[in-house]
């Protein structure tokens, strides 16, 4: 530094007090020398320049004061024309001479001196070295032969009559007028309408045309019938509009002449233009119009920005944005850069559509096209990404530099953004609402490994819907299912609400009992009015206020609801039940069963997370009276509420001492200490110990800690959740943590096996004969096909291969198209389906928005769309509540002191609670849970040809196991007849079977076709049953070997058990007297444990909440 330093030369001694005294006085007597800037727009050539042409305001000036002077060019010669006395003969000197007054004639020559010098001046100023291509433009001859004659009248009086072609000045004008409007969108700062521009260009020329006409042929009709202007008019219209009455034609040759000039000039002239405007008309329709400025602030518009319309995100955004009354009014403006689609094309011109929806193409990116689509003035924004794009980072960085201009622009704009990747959700934290993909997706799939059907019930709660699916149908529960499917989650203030403002002072848990029990609704939460969180049942420790909030969930909200007391239910004889099948119980029958008298609490142990048990009452009160269930209080009494302590399972009194002492010492409860994405929630979990080294997360690998190489070997005490997935993304991190969340007792926790790849061998490694479930996710790498719906090609083949090899393997899947979803476990014959499949084409056709409801898969909550998902950006800009509740629901947010959903199945034990009625209060009055729906599993009603094919096919499927089992110890010499008997038992044991088969045969052999039709039609039958029966067999023998070539054990290889007889729905918020059956399972929301820790010890509650947590919160901070 010090060489550097030495290295610059010191100020001169002059310089130095100088400049500290005098600051830049004393530079300037310095020998600097000032140099002055574009000195050549100083001149005189380029002011004028400047104002004439340069400068867009007074060339607009300019402009508009020559389109006047040409219209008034034009206006003298008609008041020539009209003031002249047409004179008598035929003479050629009436063609070149006119009477003209002294005063007009001062006029025109004013008008052509002013003229000529702009555009002498003009022609100055325009000149860029070829003098020729200044003199030969048209406009400057049309200007020479209008304005010239009338000077040289000045200098040489004699010519003062001489007529002058004055009305070829409307082209002049024409010219002007083009000029002058390209100045005015500069002027104003405006994007150019080429449409406007060419619309206007062609009624110019048509106008001029005509105008031109009129005047020609009534000079030249001088010396021949003497026309006037009107007659003229009248000419050249019926001319011109091919109509040709022939009761005014011109006479001489020179008018004809012109005639026939104009009417070729025209049909040269009018097609160019009305080419050119037809194809600007068709660009136009391509790229969209422009939404006005006036349109903007008197009506109501969202924008919908997308990177590619497809026609199923357009109906389900539309369908669903106009199913809410409120929108009616609104306009949606699409901005999106590709051409718009054919199918699209299609539906927009329908006139329900085409009235609502305005396409504009163009980018996001650009304030041009924001500006057209008037985004600052808009209501929200829209911004979706492209979920078939095979690099969904890509997509997600579109969808971010979107969000950043339409907040740049318009920064006052809501914003509702769906990204795909939760590692992007930081860019956009600003949005208003945001949805990411992948953590619903994971989260779903998980909590439907936990509560079956959770992807059904969320479904079904973010769709607007009416509840008029299946009412059409004859089958009941289509009916009830479809009826149910209408339930949505609504929000009203407490004291404005007929349903809960009796309930102010009272518990939260009464409130929802009882405005269930008189309304049919279901209360699931509320917000405090000082309070953004919103809590799922608190509790009955959480008493109402008046200013409290309330979600509830029912058929429609309560401002469209009427209300009838209990006496005009009565005289009206309409039940009020929506079912009418025989879950029905009569009102009174409700009411009695219900219990008015308390008694007392029979299980006040910690209850299990899997489900509380609805015991009966202890047998003294069983000989006295029949079952009852505790009221519910209207305070909390915490003596009779269940309470579970968080730190200690509840599994682990059920458990030995030194399974407890293992226990412990394998699992913790705490935040994670590491967070894949930053946005994550931080939720409160069972946690290992210490971390586990990276070669033992390898199941099929042993390493030096363990020497295991497959699942069964682990001897895992529950059974596996196998996720199959191309790669390990962030999102299985919401995979995990729901199925690890500190509320699920540790005996329950179910061992998760990722599956990168999935071939036979893996499949047979990992435990897939013994798994609780198989969770298989979308493949990113077919997002690349060329049709749209191809994009869950490999999955739906991969998952019908697992159905074919493992029937009786729980499958939960995640399909990009909801159409798809026909395709899932798929039977070519299966009668059943294809009614389904016509029951679907029927509510489609309806205009219902769940058509796919009924598919079997989707309403057993087997298979779902993401994209179904996107109704709940849709719904947040009325509710924007949703997202927070489904957020909260399927536990990616956790709040202090709301609930989680969890599910309990109803045994033969609990069968004597009867009614949904009085389950609810029985849930209310032990353990403060909030029941919400009913996941029902029935068998399936065939008809009888069906269950004879069935009843043939298991006779025959037992043969063949018998035949099967008796092969191994006869001689290899008799296969061959074993084999041609196959479809009989063992001799000994069905001779009778045998010899019929064998009379058959004869008869068949003998007779020929005489007899042949109903027998040949039962073997026929018979013979592809045995088809069928031998491929299954040939599958489960197929996986036998190759786990026997693995070294696996075959037990436990069901091969027969694949479910075709039952089907399986959810009833979400049934009526009160619906009757519980046998394996329902129940939804509850269930209050947090933490606020049901005694007050007694806080310490040790803060303590572990604070302490296990502190290094997590800490490193998942921002």
């Amino acid at each position: 530094m010090v060489d550097l330093e030495s290295e610059v030369p010191p100020l001169p001694p002059r310089y130095r007090f100088r400049d500290l005294l005098l600051g830049d006085q004393g530079w300037q007597n310095d020998d600097r020398v000032q140099v002055e800037f574009y000195m050549n727009e100083n001149t005189f050539k380029e002011r004028l320049k400047l104002f004439f042409i340069k400068n867009q305001r007074s060339s607009l000036r300019i402009r508009l004061f020559n389109f006047s002077l040409k219209l008034l060019s034009c206006l003298l010669y008609i008041i020539r024309v009209l003031l002249e006395n047409p004179s008598q003969g035929n003479e050629w000197s009436h063609i070149f001479w006119v009477n003209r007054s002294l005063p007009l004639w001062g006029l025109q020559v004013s008008v052509a001196l002013i003229s000529l010098f702009e555009t002498i001046l003009l022609g100055y100023l325009s000149y860029k070295g070829n003098i020729w291509e200044q003199i030969l433009r048209i406009p400057f001859i049309l200007e020479i032969i209008n304005a010239v004659p009338f000077i040289i009248s000045i200098f040489w009086p004699s010519l003062r009559n001489l007529f002058v072609p004055v009305f070829l000045n409307c082209w002049l004008a024409k010219h002007a007028l083009e000029n002058m409007i390209n100045d005015l969108h500069r002027a104003i700062q405006r994007t150019q309408s080429a449409m406007f521009n060419q619309v206007l260009i062609l009624i110019s020329t048509l106008l001029c045309l005509i105008f031109t006409c009129i005047c020609g042929i009534q000079h030249l009709e001088r010396i021949g019938k003497k026309l006037n202007l009107f007659d003229s008019l009248y000419f050249c219209i019926v001319t011109f509009s091919t109509v040709g009455f022939g009761d005014v034609t011109p006479e001489t040759w020179s008018s004809k002449l012109f005639v026939v000039a104009m009417i070729c000039v025209a049909l040269v002239v009018l097609p160019i233009q009305f080419e050119q405007l037809a194809y600007l008309w068709m660009e136009r329709q391509k790229s969209g119009g422009n939404y006005s400025r006036h349109r903007a602030q008197t009506e109501k518009h969202v924008v919908l920005c997308v990177s590619s319309l497809k026609i199923d995100l357009l109906m389900d955004f539309l369908n669903e944005f106009y199913a809410h009354p409120r929108l009616q009014d609104y306009y949606v403006v699409i901005l999106c850069p590709t051409e718009m689609d054919v199918q699209v094309r299609r539906v927009l011109q329908i006139p329900m559509w085409s009235q609502r929806v305005i396409y504009l193409q163009g980018s996001a990116l650009k304030d041009q096209d924001l500006l057209r689509a008037k985004m600052d003035d808009a209501e929200a924004c829209f911004i979706l990404s492209s979920r078939c794009e095979v690099d969904r980072t890509s997509s997600d960085h579109q969808t971010i530099l979107r969000a950043w201009a339409v907040k740049d622009f318009a920064p006052n704009c809501p914003l509702y953004v769906q990204i795909l990747k939760p590692e992007n959700k930081f860019h956009i934290k600003f949005a208003d609402h945001v949805v990411c993909e992948e953590e619903f997706k994971y989260a779903m799939l998980a909590l439907n490994c936990i509560c079956p059907a959770t992807s059904t019930l969320i479904t079904l709660l973010v769709h607007t819907s009416r509840g008029q699916e299946g009412q059409q149908s004859p089958e009941q529960w289509q009916k009830m299912y479809g009826r149910c499917s209408g339930n949505e989650v609504y929000h009203i203030v407490l004291e404005e609400s007929t349903f809960f403002a009796e309930y102010e002072g009272k518990s939260f848990t009464y409130a929802s009992f009882h405005a269930h029990k008189k309304f049919g609704v279901c209360l699931i939460g509320v917000r405090r009015e000082d309070n953004k969180n919103i809590l799922l049942n608190p509790g009955p420790r959480y008493i109402m206020n008046s200013t409290d909030i309330c979600f509830y969930i029912n058929i429609t909200k309560e401002e469209n609801s009427a209300f009838k007391n209990q006496d005009q239910q009565k005289k009206s004889n309409v039940s009020r039940s929506f079912y009418h099948g025989p879950s029905r119980l009569p009102v009174h029958s409700i009411i009695a069963s219900m219990g008015t008298v308390a008694i007392d609490l029979q299980d006040t142990s910690c209850r299990s997370a899997s489900g509380p048990t609805l015991s009966l009452p202890t047998e003294g009160s069983k000989e006295i009276r029949r079952p009852s269930i505790a009221p519910v209080l209207e305070v909390a009494d915490t003596s009779s509420i269940q309470t579970c302590d968080l730190l200690s399972d509840q599994s682990e009194d059920e458990t030995t001492p030194d399974e407890e002492i293992s226990s412990n010492l394998e699992y913790a409860k705490g935040y994670p200490p590491y967070s894949p994405y930053i946005g994550s929630s931080p939720t409160f979990c069972h946690l290992l110990h210490e971390k586990v080294p990276f070669c033992c997360l390898r199941l099929d690998k042993s390493c030096q800690h363990n020497y295991y190489e497959d699942a069964k070997a682990y001897g895992f005490k529950n059974k596996l959740i196998i996720v199959a997935a191309e790669t390990a993304g962030n999102g299985l991190y919401n995979f995990i943590v729901p199925l690890r969340a500190y509320y699920r007792p540790k005996k329950e926790l179910n061992p998760i096996v990722l599956l990168l790849d999935n071939p036979l061998d893996d499949l047979l490694r990992c435990g897939v004969t013994f798994a609780a479930n198989m969770v298989v996710v979308d493949k990113e790498s077919t997002m690349s096909a060329e049709e749209d719906y191809m994009a869950d090609a490999k999955t739906i083949v991969n998952v019908q291969t697992l159905f074919r090899l493992f029937s009786s393997l729980s499958i939960i899947t995640e399909l990009t198209h909801p159409a798809n979803m026909r395709f899932m476990q798929f039977r070519a014959k299966d009668c059943y389906s294809l009614a389904l499949s016509k029951l679907e084409k029927k509510e489609r056709e309806r205009g219902s928005n769940l058509a796919f409801m009924f598919r079997l898969p989707f309403a057993a909550g087997r298979v779902f769309s993401i994209s179904m998902l996107d109704t709940l950006l849709y719904q947040s800009f009325v509710k924007d509540y949703m997202i927070s509740i489904t957020r909260l629901l399927l536990g990616l947010d956790t709040t202090p002191g709301s609930g989680f959903l969890c599910s309990m199945k109803i045994t033969e034990d609990d069968l004597w609670i009867r009614t949904y009625a009085r389950l609810y209060q029985k849930l209310c009055s032990s353990t403060g849970d909030v029941p919400i729906g009913i996941y029902r599993t029935e068998s399936q009603k065939l008809t009888t040809s069906e269950s004879q094919k069935i009843a043939s096919q298991s006779q025959i499927s037992i043969s063949v196991e018998e035949w099967e089992d008796t092969k191994d110890s006869k001689e290899q010499g008799h296969h061959r007849s074993n084999h041609r008997n196959s479809t009989s038992s063992d001799q000994s044991d069905h001779p009778l079977l045998r010899r019929k088969s064998m009379q058959w045969a004869r008869r068949l052999s003998r007779k020929g076709p005489k007899h042949s039709g109903k027998t040949a039609e039962k073997i026929t039958q018979q013979r592809l049953n045995l088809y069928r029966r031998s491929e299954r067999q040939e599958l489960a023998e197929l996986v036998k070997n190759r786990m026997k070539h693995l070294g696996l054990s075959t037990v436990g290889y069901d091969e027969m058990n694949d479910h075709q007889s039952t089907l399986s729905y959810i009833l979400i918020n049934p009526s009160p007297d619906t009757r519980i059956e046998l394996n329902d399972v129940v939804y509850l929301i269930r209050p947090d444990p933490l606020a049901y820790l005694p007050n007694s010890d806080p310490s040790r509650r803060n303590s572990i909440c604070n302490v296990t947590g502190q290094d997590a919160r800490e490193e998942t901070q921002l």
